[in-house]
């Protein structure tokens, strides 16, 4: 397979880019006063699809961690209010973690911060995805 200059360049300008954007996200949870990964677990459970909360073991697949360490990231977010832990009325070996008033306060602030980013992103990156050569072959 022959790979060509122009395909370097353009692989190293979206590595750029994305190294960008998660450099931007890392600075905004900090100033913030979260953690990355903090600040990956509230959007993981804000994100859940058709609910709003997550479980334990969801959020260590969303944010591939093993379960102790998921569990230990929780404990502290509960210690600072950013989540609160419920019991699963239809099951109750099954804790729900649910982003707390402040979590969702300081998501709101992080996703509008990243929905600005993005937008200053998107017109290099449009070009340069679709610019990128087919590899399904």
């Amino acid at each position: 397979m022959s790979i060509s200059k122009n395909e370097y360049e353009r692989l190293a300008r979206f590595r750029r880019a994305l190294r960008q954007f998660l450099r931007f996200s890392e600075l905004a949870a900090h100033q913030e006063g979260l953690t990355p990964q903090q600040h990956q677990m509230l959007l993981a459970i804000k994100g859940m699809p058709g609910r709003d909360w997550a479980t334990v073991g969801e959020l260590a697949e969303a944010l591939q961690l093993h379960h102790n360490a998921l569990v230990q990231l929780v404990d502290r977010a509960v210690t600072i209010g950013l989540v609160v832990r419920l019991a699963d009325p239809e099951d109750r070996r099954v804790v729900r973690v649910q982003l707390a008033a402040n979590g969702e306060a300081v998501l709101h602030r992080l996703t509008a911060q990243h929905q600005d980013e993005l937008r200053r992103l998107r017109e290099d990156l449009t070009g340069l995805l679709t610019s990128l050569p087919d590899v399904s072959a």
